[in-house]
């Protein structure tokens, strides 16, 4: 799927990493540069723009399902 595939090609993780315990800073790759080219990634995975208020919001992996089914995107 896009959205775990962006997280892996983002962070250098595996798909196992991919869990509840997954939020911003939790690994030294999630920071706020890193956090901005995850952004990136899935506004080109998904051809969307992000609203700047989600942006700030995804805080976590779970999060950022909920965030991103708002641009109508589901799991």
């Amino acid at each position: 799927e896009k959205y775990n595939q962006v997280f892996v090609d983002s962070f250098s993780i595996g798909e196992s990493d991919l869990n509840d315990d997954l939020v911003y800073e939790s690994i030294p790759e999630w920071d706020s540069v890193g956090h901005m080219g995850m952004i990136a990634g899935l506004e080109d995975a998904f051809e969307i723009t992000m609203e700047m208020d989600d942006i700030i919001d995804f805080e976590s992996y779970n999060k950022g399902k909920e965030l991103l089914s708002k641009y109508n995107i589901s799991f």
